[in-house]
């Protein structure tokens, strides 16, 4: 019998105090954690208050939500961001049942009077199938942030780029308007670069982050990442703030932002 002490906890339900009791008291000399259980409501409200429960033992025949009514509402509570594994527990031979509960997710089922060292090895195989699960999520969702991250620092070298090719080829009355420009916007805005000014006039147009995106050729990601820097450069607090400082007819609030 394996001693070792298991990370997954187990929810033991039946509506049979005794048999809840002894699988619990089982399992627990066997390295588990339980989390005991009389009716599936009971059961329910513990799975989704305790999220390290990933392995569930109930019975099929209960009062009010049987055994594939709770493990389906559990589906429900656990979404994409958590896996389990159930493994169904009925004093009842009927094979139609049996394989409903197999075509709604369980996993396993044992028979009453259950034989304990059967039944620790079937739950030992489900908690190794539990750990694959969850190292496939946790690689699937390190993908996602990967590509996310790979997309935004592509933007950046796209930006950084075009800022680049578009230098050399300005004209004079190209640089004059420029310098005009920057004379009309406060000197708070002047650690600012090139993209990051765009963005923030845009910005003072009260164009969105989607409206920005689609005239500078970048995603709304870019946007957003553009727009938190102009913030902290210029310690604003908000997009209002950034609008109204850049708007024609604000000098007064102007030389209030400038100042501070």
């Amino acid at each position: 019998m394996n001693k070792l002490k298991s990370q997954v906890k187990v929810l033991v339900v039946d509506d049979q105090p005794l048999i809840v009791e002894e699988l619990c008291e089982f399992l627990e000399g066997s390295g588990y954690s339980c989390v005991p259980c009389e009716s599936s409501q009971q059961a329910l409200q513990c799975f989704t208050d305790d999220g390290q429960i990933g392995l569930v033992l109930c019975d099929l025949y209960m009062p009010g939500m049987d055994g594939i009514e709770l493990v389906q509402a559990m589906q429900k509570v656990a979404g994409k961001q958590r896996v389990f594994e159930a493994i169904m527990l009925t004093g009842r031979a009927d094979k139609q049942d049996v394989i409903k509960a197999l075509r709604a997710g369980v996993s396993d089922y044992y028979q009453k009077p259950i034989n304990l060292d059967e039944l620790l090895e079937g739950l030992q195989r489900q908690e190794a199938v539990l750990a694959e699960r969850k190292k496939n999520m946790d690689l699937g969702q390190l993908n996602q942030k990967l590509q996310y991250l790979s997309e935004s620092i592509n933007d950046l070298y796209q930006d950084i780029d075009k800022v680049r090719r578009s230098a050399p080829s300005q004209t004079d009355d190209e640089e004059a308007a420029e310098e005009a420009a920057r004379v009309e916007i406060p000197a708070i805005f002047n650690p600012l670069s090139p993209r990051q000014l765009d963005v923030a006039r845009l910005v003072g147009k009260g164009q969105t982050n989607y409206q920005i995106a689609c005239e500078l050729g970048i995603t709304e990601n870019t946007v957003k990442l553009y727009v938190s820097q102009v913030l902290r450069l210029t310690h604003m607090h908000n997009r209002t703030q950034l609008a109204l400082a850049l708007s024609p007819n604000s000098s007064a609030l102007r030389q209030r932002v400038t100042a501070h």
